[in-house]
């Protein structure tokens, strides 16, 4: 008896993938499916992902192991992931492949609901390209970015000053609430109170439901997040009908939204609005927390790459009068932004992104059926040896080379590319100017495992001991 459920397991499994390929054969008159496995029915790989990512903790072995049993190849394999059957797409060739062909691939954001169906990454076409260009001025150009510096720097010194007097801190958490006050101010002009430590708890419940399995019942992560985007969109909602009434205009990225208009005259409507002030909240602040706290920890793990930092930081401090560094000196500081670049590619915040097949798509003989996942892989590109030397160390002077094409894909590509990449690595880059040229600090679990669910981060939070220089 205990060798049936073994062999009923292994039917299941066969079945599955040939199912998938007779499909696929009839549909597109004989070509087939990538190589790969389809896993069990309804669960599909979802163990196997768990087994290397949540419990042997070994990510890069998830890919590793199809690539020992079926070669590099196409640079795709097929499999059942994240509730869809799905190509994992990993090389730089075939990554560029599907970034390229838009119409075939449609960005497809999880759970793109709670998101917002409305929103920048939920919508396509003109409509897509008028909020992200009107985005793209509002936070990630030259004048914006000068913008931006001035409004983050006080709170970002201020907070550093209070570490200083605690004799340890957790730095994830401290940099994330510094993060959410700075975003909250110019987006939508929020002062730090209960009003924000209120968003930003729901916030943290709505990017939980987004990386999970939609199902919504009480006690799963996907209702959960529903109920927090309620109430987060409710607060929310609050502000923008006060702004209408006293009809002011703030100059944050709310009021642009509320007066953005197409080519007709009209503008978008409050739920517009709405979807894409959460959208941007929930693509901005998660990923520049931690790629925030990455830094703090690599260069405390590398005194060498610190030092070289810090002298380049402390000759733009002495040639100053005052406090504040302005976006355009920061930015011109090529060591300090070498150390952002390493920062952003070594920790991949974003392991992964998703584009959905509209139609069947042929590359190199196989299929990808319509409908199916096209999971780009980035974490892949940015740690194999043959796109970087030693990817797991910490190297910014590796940036001196120029990187081969599409090896290096951290903001994502083709018209998708992430909107406010800039603005990412302006928020990186003056955090360390402030942290370097004003305080030493040490880690205080330094072997600390790491966590690669739902984003990757230490144990601990990289807690840390910080102190005045």
């Amino acid at each position: 008896m205990l060798g049936v459920v073994p062999l009923l397991m292994w039917l299941m499994w066969w079945w599955n993938n040939v199912w998938y390929e007779l499909v696929t054969t009839v549909r597109s008159g004989g070509t087939r499916l990538p190589p790969g496995y389809m896993g069990l029915p309804v669960i599909g790989e979802l163990f196997t992902f768990l087994l290397y990512f949540k419990f042997l903790r070994r990510p890069e072995d998830y890919i590793n192991s199809k690539r020992i049993k079926y070669g590099d190849g196409i640079g795709m394999y097929k499999t059942h992931l994240f509730g869809k059957p799905s190509v994992i797409v990993f090389s730089p060739t075939a990554t560029k492949f599907v970034f390229r062909a838009e119409e075939s691939f449609k960005l497809k954001w999880p759970n793109v609901e709670l998101v917002g169906k409305t929103s920048l990454v939920g919508v396509h076409g003109k409509k897509h390209a008028r909020v992200r260009s009107f985005v793209s001025k509002s936070i990630n150009q030259p004048e914006a970015l000068r913008r931006i510096a001035s409004i983050v720097q006080p709170r970002m010194i201020s907070a550093l000053a209070s570490w200083a007097k605690r004799p340890t801190i957790t730095s994830y958490k401290e940099i994330k609430k510094v993060t959410f006050e700075n975003i909250g101010m110019f987006f939508a002009s929020f002062e730090p109170g209960p009003r924000l430590d209120m968003l930003s708890e729901y916030f943290v419940g709505l990017l939980n439901g987004v990386r999970s399995y939609p199902m919504n019942l009480p006690g799963f992560a996907y209702y959960h997040g529903l109920q927090c985007r309620k109430k987060a969109i409710a607060i929310l909602e609050e502000e923008l009908k006060n702004r209408k009434k006293a009809n002011e205009s703030m100059g944050d990225l709310m009021d642009g939204l509320m007066r953005l208009k197409d080519e007709e005259g009209c503008q978008l409507s409050d739920i517009e609005v709405l979807d894409n002030i959460v959208s941007l909240l929930v693509g901005g602040y998660e990923s520049t927390t931690l790629a925030t706290m990455w830094a703090v920890y690599y260069l405390a793990k590398y005194p060498k790459v610190l030092q070289k930092l810090r002298d380049e930081n402390m000759s733009l401090k002495s040639s100053k009068n005052e406090q504040l560094v302005t976006s355009d000196e920061i930015l011109k500081m090529k060591y300090t932004m070498k150390v952002v670049e390493e920062t952003i590619r070594l920790a991949n915040i974003a392991p992964f992104i998703f584009r959905t097949a509209t139609k069947d798509v042929t590359y190199e003989g196989y299929t990808i059926p319509k409908g199916w996942n096209a999971i780009l892989w980035l974490r892949y590109l940015h740690t194999d040896p043959e796109n970087f030397n030693d990817p797991l160390c910490f190297n910014p002077d590796r940036w001196d080379a120029t990187m081969a094409p599409g090896t290096y894909q951290v903001f994502g590509g083709g018209s998708r590319i992430c909107a406010g990449n800039m603005l990412a690595r302006l928020q990186v880059a003056i955090f360390l100017y402030h942290l370097s040229t004003g305080y030493k600090w040490e880690l205080m679990n330094p072997d600390a495992k790491v966590k690669y669910l739902s984003n990757p981060k230490p144990e601990d939070g990289a807690e840390i001991r910080i102190e005045k220089l």
